[in-house]
């Protein structure tokens, strides 16, 4: 199962990176990997095949639209739960020390210590167990961004899904119950962010 689990995760984590010619070359490899699991690749077909045929400038405009530009399908676990609040800076050294316990050193690339597909690289490749921590740790945030994924009709849904899957108890039915699961309430100490959609309030006490 360990080995499944790594390899899901790091082919999630590229799915959800921004496409360029190195990713486009990784996708026979994703293929290959994941059918080594029946079933494993279900969830991954839609986004891969779209990555082999849809022109890689459009899928290069599509992504930014879709995950840079606006904050419904925020790739950053913490945002989710703490917004751009001064808890956040707490959050995100919570992330660093995780990965300076492993005694590796994680290049970030510019990118927050949350970064979703860090994480999932993190998990696949560094250390299992405490990437799959700080998954669990997160579960409500995967399961906003899965439920912000699914509401616009975009095939990295699945992916999510099969990500959540791997993390203990059962997916919640709807956004209403990940909110009632995890306590939702505004968020406090706001510096700047753009407005919250009403629907993808922060969590408390995560």
């Amino acid at each position: 199962m360990s080995r499944r689990d790594r390899v899901l995760y790091l082919a999630a984590a590229w799915c959800l990176s921004y496409p360029d010619e190195d990713l486009l070359a990784k996708v026979p490899l994703m293929r290959a990997a994941l059918a080594e699991f029946p079933g494993a690749g279900a969830d991954f077909d839609d986004v891969l095949d779209a990555l082999e045929t849809t022109p890689l400038m459009e899928s290069q405009a599509g992504y930014v639209r879709e995950f840079d530009l606006g904050k419904r399908h925020a790739l950053h676990l913490s945002y989710w739960t703490d917004g751009d609040t001064r808890r956040r800076g707490e959050v995100l050294g919570s992330f660093k020390a995780a990965y300076r316990q492993s005694d590796v050193l994680v290049d970030t690339q510019g990118e927050l210590p949350d970064y979703l597909p860090m994480v999932l690289e993190y998990a696949a490749r560094v250390d299992l167990a405490a990437g799959r921590g700080l998954l669990g740790r997160y579960r409500a945030s995967l399961e906003m961004l899965r439920f912000g994924l699914l509401r616009d009709g975009l095939p990295h849904a699945r992916i999510l899904q099969a990500v959540c899957a791997t993390l203990p108890g059962k997916s919640p039915a709807d956004e209403q119950a990940v909110m009632r699961m995890a306590g939702y309430g505004p968020p406090t100490e706001a510096v700047g962010l753009d407005p919250y959609d009403p629907r993808l309030l922060p969590v408390k006490g995560v």
